[in-house]
Parts: C-alpha cells; structure tokens; sequence
C-alpha cells in the first residue's frame, strides 16, 4: 500500500507552497525531489519518478517552488529556492523520521540543492541524487556552475543521459573525478536530459527510466 498526502509546506518568511509526500508502507528512505526550472511537482516525470521509487520501498517529498506555487514564469533567486529546500527536508524529516533522507531531483531542482546543501549541510541528509544535473546552458559547455560541489562532503550521485545537451559530458566527467569517492557517475546511454531515447536505441522510455530508478534506489540503499 502507498500513501499519497497533499500538504501545504511553509516556507519562512515566503509562505505557503504545496508539496505532495508519496509513502510506501515500511519506506526506509525518502527523497526530497525537487523539479526542474519548467515544470512543476505534478509534472508526469516527476510522479513516474515517485511512484517508481515507491515501487522500490522509497518515499518521495515533492514540493513546488514559490515561483511555480505563483505561477511566475522565472525561477526564484537561490536564496529563495534554498529556504524553500531547507524546509522541504525539515518536513520530510518529521514526516519519514527514523529514515535514510536523501535530496536532490530534477535539473534546477537538483542544483539548488546541491547550492544549499554547500552554504550549510542540509540536516540529516546523507547524500545528493541529481537527475540530471544541468552543468550548463544548452550549447554552451562549461563547469562553472559545478564549483561549489567542492564544498560539498556526503556523497553526491550524478544521473545523466549521454545525450544530454545541458551536461557535456566531457566536461561532466573531470568534475565528478575532481569529487573523488563522493561521487558517482551514472550513464543512461542515449538518454537525453530526461532520459527520452531514441527509437532506434531498441529500448523505451520507461525502460530508461527503469534503469535510472533502480540505480538510484541501490545507491539509496548503499548510504544506509
């Protein structure tokens, strides 16, 4: 059996966002996902992810960003989007207590965590699952934006497509190198920075996404 809650998660000094926690009965982790820069909670990727996770005994804490709660159509500055992540994983915490606590998610979800998770750990989290982590602007290669990950000690698990136009991954791979056995390094052969395939790979979508879904509830499984 699987619980579905819609909750409201207030965020200090911001308000209200809504969140929406997915929980298996006996879950032993929750991860905290946040969505991309385009898409919120609700987006079908983000509850195929949820509901696969929940498949493989691990909860799931999805929450919209003010700006996507407002239906504003830029982003949050990161300070925002940081408090609204500190208060994502307070509330997952209190939810799933007793649990392994990973946050992370999709794309801008993902780098916001990792961000904030830099300037001042993140309490209890014991690591960063990123799905699809967006190194840079699409045609634009460069590791800029991965400079803080240094600052970063729990163990950090990168999910990229091999076609993924917003990670290069000749750029992608110095980096997660540069990390050492922080992180880990997970190619989804031809998936593109949601993991979508080509017809001619010989395999579906959902396949991939099987793939992605199973390595990240093994690595899950590894941190406890």
């Amino acid at each position: 059996m699987v619980e579905t809650r819609e909750l409201k998660l207030d965020i200090e000094r911001i308000g209200p966002v809504s969140a929406i926690l997915t929980r298996p009965e006996q879950a032993r982790a929750c991860y905290v996902l946040a969505h991309g820069a385009g898409a919120d909670m609700r987006h079908a990727f983000m509850q195929k992810v949820a509901d696969g996770l929940a498949e493989r005994g691990i909860a799931t804490f999805r929450f919209n960003f003010p700006y996507m709660e407002q239906k504003k159509g830029r982003p949050d500055q990161p300070g925002v989007a940081h408090a609204a992540i500190r208060a994502a994983v307070a509330e997952a915490a209190r939810l799933c207590p007793g649990v392994t606590l990973v946050a992370g998610g999709k794309s801008f979800g993902g780098r916001m965590t990792s961000q904030a998770q830099s300037k001042a750990a993140l309490p209890d989290v014991k690591g960063l699952a990123f799905l699809g982590f967006p190194l840079h602007a699409a045609k634009k290669p460069s590791s800029e934006r991965a400079e803080h990950l240094a600052d970063i000690a729990i163990p950090m698990l990168f999910l990229q497509g091999t076609r993924d136009e917003l990670a290069d991954l000749g750029h992608l791979k110095p980096v997660v190198a540069s990390l050492g056995t922080r992180a880990t390094l997970h190619e989804v052969e031809g998936g593109d920075h949601s993991f979508a395939v080509l017809k001619k790979s010989g395999r579906t979508n959902d396949e991939a996404l099987t793939e992605v879904l199973d390595t990240l509830a093994t690595w899950i499984d590894g941190l406890a």
